[in-house]
């Protein structure tokens, strides 16, 4: 794919996040359109978000979780950019049926970094020392692809399917847990909707963190001090419906809370 092809789509990604309009998928499009293409389009996606004004305060991870690669057919991770826009505070209103098309909603782990981590090389080790504290959080995801038809490339171009954020206000030091066996319990208006576990990313967490830091660095990229990491879906994907409040708890780790409209 040309530049001036990559340019556009990620144009054309931006303008249907901003105005609420799903696209047709690229794959069906560009058929030749591989990964690095793909992250080339979410670059450029984002490089639109900063310049309306938008700051880079992280990265998301997707795609980890074996009962949400199912639920897409897709069979790898990928990354997305966290921008400040993206999030809201817990237990906040978002009106997901104002800025969003097709959202879900997935219960995380979220990391927050005290240093820096560049990869080839990082280990769960290293995401271990250099990370401030973990949250439960919500990430409250999106398309901008018609009806969900994405391939894996459609979603990396797409900023990982990306939509916002919300971490919960208690923070627990990962070094005292064990991740893998930390069990997730998400609800609707007190009923639940999705369980899982730490083991259902990557087989930890922090095997995700490091994976991130490592993708990274092929695209001359680095994990910096403060960053926020969305670590990936414990448990299965739900609709994010208007009207409900959702509510997260991950065991060993805290809580959050999210009203939706």
């Amino acid at each position: 794919m040309d530049d001036k092809t990559a340019i556009a789509l990620g144009d054309e990604l931006y303008a249907a996040m901003r105005d609420r309009v799903a696209v047709e998928p690229l794959t069906t499009r560009f058929t030749d359109i591989t990964i690095d293409d793909a992250y080339r389009v979410s670059k450029r996606m984002l490089g639109c978000r900063v310049a309306a004004g938008e700051s880079l305060v992280g990265y998301k991870v997707g795609l980890t979780n074996p009962a949400v690669q199912a639920f897409f057919g897709i069979d790898q991770p990928d990354f997305g950019n966290l921008t400040d826009a993206m999030r809201f505070p817990n237990g906040a209103h978002v009106p997901v049926s104002k800025l969003l098309i097709q959202p879900r909603v997935e219960g995380e782990v979220a990391f927050v970094l005290k240093r820096g981590l560049k990869g080839p090389g990082v280990t769960p080790a290293d995401v271990l020392e250099a990370t401030d504290y973990v949250a439960a959080s919500f990430e409250i995801v999106d398309s901008r692809v018609r009806d969900w038809q994405i391939r894996i490339a459609d979603t990396i171009a797409d900023n990982g399917s990306s939509g916002l954020f919300v971490i919960g206000a208690e923070g627990a030091d990962p070094r005292t847990l064990d991740l893998s066996a930390c069990e997730m319990t998400l609800l609707t208006d007190g009923n639940v909707v999705s369980t899982g576990s730490g083991a259902a990313a990557l087989g930890s967490p922090l095997n995700c963190v490091a994976w991130l830091a490592n993708a990274l660095a092929a695209y001359g990229a680095e994990l910096r001090s403060g960053d926020v990491i969305l670590s990936g879906s414990l448990g299965a994907v739900v609709d994010a419906v208007p009207g409900t409040l959702m509510n997260v708890a991950i065991t060993g780790i805290g809580a959050a809370s999210v009203h939706l409209s």
